[in-house]
């Protein structure tokens, strides 16, 4: 790809970057409360993220997570927010890597997924934990209802992972995947 090709793929990486952090930041905001925070659909469009993106992912999943905590009033878990979510968005994406031909199993879709999530639950499960939080005892109350929005998550998310509208957006083939494809439309 040349200079200008990469520049332009820069530039939509960024422009998807910020429609999926605002996505994320709304689907964090639509919440059901629990006793330690809420169970809400920001993690469904994490991992739809790191699907297009790829690894780029982290940008999206940390900006909206964090931004969502901060005016939902939860500004205390704005840097392990920004952590845990863009973990989640990183290895989510560098797990989803495409086969030459541009393809992700469904094993590797519900198996990055599903580690994505359990980096949540035990992100959160960690960081509520510490002594300045609620103790491990009260951090314990939060696992089932992650669980809840991990396995939500997952169900929504990698079904998704094959409409092929998003196939159009993805960002993260390689670049020999594209060339091909683009060879292919133009023939």
């Amino acid at each position: 790809m040349s200079s200008k090709d990469d520049r332009k793929n820069n530039l939509k990486k960024i422009a998807y970057a910020g429609v999926l952090a605002a996505l994320v930041f709304v689907g964090t905001e639509l919440h059901i409360p629990t006793a330690i925070g809420h169970i809400n659909l920001g993690d469904f469009i994490i991992l739809v993220s790191s699907y297009i993106l790829g690894p780029f992912a982290f940008v999206p999943a940390a900006i909206g997570s964090t931004l969502a905590d901060l005016l939902a009033g939860y500004p205390q878990y704005a840097v392990a927010t920004f952590l845990i979510k863009g973990i989640m968005g990183l290895v989510a994406g560098i797990l989803l890597k495409r086969n030459r031909e541009g393809k992700t199993s469904f094993i590797r879709k519900f198996s990055a997924s599903l580690i994505a999530e359990l980096i949540m639950i035990a992100g959160y499960f960690a960081f509520e934990s510490l002594p300045f939080m609620y103790g491990v005892e009260a951090a314990l109350g939060s696992v089932i209802p992650n669980g809840i929005q991990a396995s939500a998550a997952i169900v929504g998310a990698v079904p998704l992972m094959y409409v092929k509208f998003f196939d159009k957006y993805q960002l993260s083939k390689s670049s020999e995947v594209h060339k091909r494809n683009e060879k292919t439309a133009v023939s």
